[in-house]
């Protein structure tokens, strides 16, 4: 093999988490603490930032907060800065872009930053003080990334736009092919997250650290209701936290200059794929072709990288998109994972905390720290945007691979697949069959509304929703997957 190119081989050469419990802050000083530290770990790496990207921030902020954690941190004007469109995949798209820019020979230093700050705005309202919105006087960062939507016509004529609408209905679908009803589900789930509170109980920078067996999690109480059938509260992603995180990304090449190449952790391969973006038009809510599609590729790329045939019994460190259980379902299911591995290293949006967009910069970091300790083994990363929308994985080592880095992006077999017709409202009249079903619980714990997706006889998919008490409340006993209904 020729040996690799220390110029065009990226690296994650350092990284930094923050959470804050107490004080009141913001995005941009959550980033900066977690800059800040990782920036401790490579020090001079600080002068030499070409690219400092910000991910998408959903806590009220200024207009150019990658511009204001540039000057927070003394960076020049002649770093670029940028900001990115919405997506829990960013945080490992942008890892795969940095990647891709260093092996093409085109890369900077990359600063990449994330942070939410949902407690300390909840705080402020309770306590009638303003937004913190930084400096509004600062003419926007420019954005980059996928900004075109996540639903389609039929989605919006309802509604179903909020995430927790939709994830239950994909996992209805699973478990309909698993045999299960809605309360079998739940204690499935539960189950699964079980070792996800164990996961967070260990790790100090996750927002609940207490550990719960699967019953504590799927038995409905005055603290842990119903949110959306099957899901408990438990089982939802927390996103009440004040949390951030930054990676370095450069090449060997620099680290070795900054005289930090022993902290290297090499990007092996990347990849990335979209789903049928319109739930709508999806063959089978119950499966994610593109999550399989993109694996294929990543377990491909990174057994060139490797010099031999790699598969999921050579990742020792993984941690998979977990917003809601369908995700990580979904995931394992898509990638040949065993549902009852460790699929965590941080406990989860549920548990460790879920800032929105920048959960996975956690992931990263979580991951990357606990591979230098075992510098022999992989670490697998899956982000997820959307309703398992958007995707993007990366594998990473602290062994060096036998090639350079390798993105894989099979678009092309997700675009070739068959899409579902939709009835329009004036056709969707008649005997139809439930395909996916959820029932919205108020805070009270009470069924509100239900929501299904029912096929047609001639196979066209329609929307059926409902707000009448007696029939959310019937649908939240038996099975309802398979039943006719007008």
């Amino acid at each position: 093999m020729p040996a690799l190119d220390p110029e065009r081989t990226p690296v994650v050469v350092a990284s930094g988490q923050t959470l804050e419990r107490d004080d009141l802050v913001t995005p941009v000083d959550l980033m900066a603490r977690a800059a800040e530290a990782a920036l401790a770990d490579a020090p001079a790496l600080r002068d030499r930032i070409g690219r400092l990207t910000v991910v998408d921030i959903m806590t009220a902020t200024g207009p150019a907060p990658a511009t204001e954690l540039a000057r927070r941190l003394g960076l020049g004007d002649d770093v670029a800065r940028e900001v990115t469109t919405v997506g829990g995949n960013t945080p490992q798209w942008l890892v795969n872009r940095a990647a891709s820019a260093i092996a093409a020979g085109e890369g900077t230093v990359t600063l990449i930053a994330g942070a939410e700050a949902i407690r300390s705005q909840r705080a402020r309202r309770a306590q009638g003080l303003a937004k913190a919105l930084g400096d509004e006087a600062l003419p926007p960062d420019p954005v980059v990334g996928d900004d075109l939507p996540g639903s389609g016509p039929a989605e919006l004529a309802i509604s179903l736009l909020a995430p927790v609408h939709v994830y239950p209905l994909l996992e209805v679908a699973h478990a309909h092919r698993l045999g299960r009803d809605s309360a079998a589900q739940r204690q499935a789930i539960g189950a699964l997250f079980a070792p996800f509170t164990v996961v967070a109980a260990a790790n100090p920078l996750a927002w609940f650290r207490e550990a719960r067996a699967a019953e504590a999690l799927a038995t409905v109480t005055a603290d842990n209701r119903l949110v959306c059938d099957p899901y408990t509260k438990r089982m939802t992603a927390f996103l009440g936290s004040d949390q951030g995180a930054a990676l370095l990304v450069c090449s060997l090449a620099e680290a070795t200059r900054a005289g930090v190449a022993d902290r290297a952790v090499f990007v092996w391969a990347g990849a990335e794929a979209v789903d049928v973006r319109a739930v709508s038009a999806r063959p089978d809510p119950g499966r994610s072709p593109a999550i399989a599609a993109a694996g294929r590729a990543l377990w491909e790329a990174a057994g060139t990288a490797a010099g031999r045939t790699v598969g999921v019994d050579d990742v020792a460190r993984m941690d998979l998109y977990s917003c809601f259980p369908a995700a990580v379902q979904l995931g394992a299911q898509s990638l040949g994972l065993s549902i009852d591995g460790q699929l965590t290293r941080t406990g989860g949006l549920s548990f460790a905390g879920g800032p929105w967009n920048n959960y996975v910069m956690h992931s990263i970091a979580t991951v990357v720290a606990e591979l230098r300790e075992q510098p022999d083994t992989k670490g697998l990363v899956w982000a997820n945007g959307g309703y398992t929308t958007k995707h993007a994985f990366g594998i990473y080592s602290a062994t060096p691979p036998t090639t350079p880095f390798r993105h894989a992006y099979p678009q092309d077999q997700i675009d070739a697949m068959p899409r579902r017709e939709l009835a329009v409202a004036a056709e969707a009249a008649g005997t139809a069959t439930v395909e996916a079903y959820t029932v919205m619980h108020s805070r009270d714990g009470e069924p509100e509304n239900a929501i299904a997706t029912c096929l047609l006889a001639d196979g066209r998919r329609a929307w059926g929703t409902s707000a009448d008490i007696a029939t959310a409340t019937a649908m939240c006993v038996g099975e309802w997957v398979g039943r006719q209904v007008e």
